[in-house]
């Protein structure tokens, strides 16, 4: 053990799994802690639930913490205690107190998947798509008391795809961090990487998301509306109402075509339901009503037996 890497992971989602069982798997380190959040109440029932790293840690046998804030002095103590060499933080969730970088002797490596210093923040992944950008990527910093400002140690760029939704480009970027992240370690521990610090003039920053951002304007673009529906999945979900029940879009086309819809107002093809937008009709494909199960938009349609020029609230 003394011979060995003493890491300390942060981490939280399924995002951060795959980082976390590759670091467990390197024979020259041990995860001597992992540090995630609280179970929280999920589901139906709201019976509470791991996190998905805390699952992990369980089935590796690793020992695992889950404080409810990290700035105390006991906190601090917690993680003095184990006596890290190096911690590394993969959408831990919480902001890492000043006070503590300073712990591990070669302080804190923070996985951030974006290519800094674009989207800064909770929510790069949703952002890149949101803004229809062609590349992003993993950039794996060094932490900083500043939010995702540290300097770069390695970045890799990926293209996204056409159709990657929130939850597929997440896991291609989940991966890739944790294929990077080992040889990273080893190389800045050496002295083999260069920090270079980020330009803070090119830095944009996104935020927490909430179940309200998931809301669809149909004034908007086509465009900006179906990027909305890929960006919210799995969280927080595209949505709109009718007659007050929510339906929730899961997956919707650009389509070329001479209708003329009011933006929010329903209409249906042989193939196609199609709603209006501030721009043109957006062909629907599949939805999922409030309590029901993912349908075709066109089951949907004949299940609630709606007539065209119904129009979302």
């Amino acid at each position: 053990m003394e011979s060995k890497l003493r890491l300390v992971f942060f981490g939280t989602p399924e995002f951060a799994v795959p980082s976390l069982r590759t670091l467990a798997a390197q024979s020259d380190f041990a995860v001597v802690l992992v540090v995630t959040q609280p179970d929280r109440p999920a589901g139906r029932g709201r019976e509470l639930q791991p996190p998905p790293v805390k699952v992990l840690a369980q089935e590796l046998g690793l020992p695992c913490w889950q404080p409810e804030t990290l700035r105390t002095s006991e906190a601090q103590a917690r993680l003095a205690a184990v006596a890290p060499m190096l911690a590394v933080v993969v959408a831990y969730g919480k902001i890492i107190p000043a006070s503590m970088l300073s712990v591990p002797r070669h302080g804190f490596l923070n996985v951030h998947p974006s290519l800094l210093p674009r989207y800064r923040g909770a929510s790069p992944i949703q952002a890149a798509l949101l803004n229809g950008d062609a590349i992003t990527g993993v950039s794996l910093v060094v932490m900083t008391p500043e939010l995702d400002a540290g300097p770069i140690l390695r970045q890799f760029a990926i293209p996204v795809a056409p159709d990657d939704t929130g939850a597929t480009l997440s896991a291609r970027l989940a991966e890739i961090a944790a294929e990077l992240l080992p040889d990273t370690i080893r190389d800045w521990l050496a002295g083999r990487l260069e920090p270079v610090p980020q330009d803070d003039r090119e830095a944009t920053y996104t935020r927490p998301l909430t179940k309200a951002d998931g809301r669809v304007d149909w004034s908007e673009p086509a465009e900006l509306i179906e990027r909305k529906i890929r960006a919210f999945q799995p969280w927080p979900c595209a949505w709109t109402t009718l007659g007050s029940r929510r339906l929730i879009l899961l997956r919707a086309r650009l389509i070329e075509t001479e209708i003329d819809l009011a933006p929010g107002c329903l209409s249906v093809m042989q193939t196609a339901v199609l709603v209006g937008t501030g721009t043109r009709p957006l062909a629907l494909e599949t939805v999922q009503p409030e309590g029901k199960r993912a349908m075709s938009a066109l089951d949907w349609w004949r299940g609630a037996r709606l007539a065209s020029g119904t129009c979302f609230e």
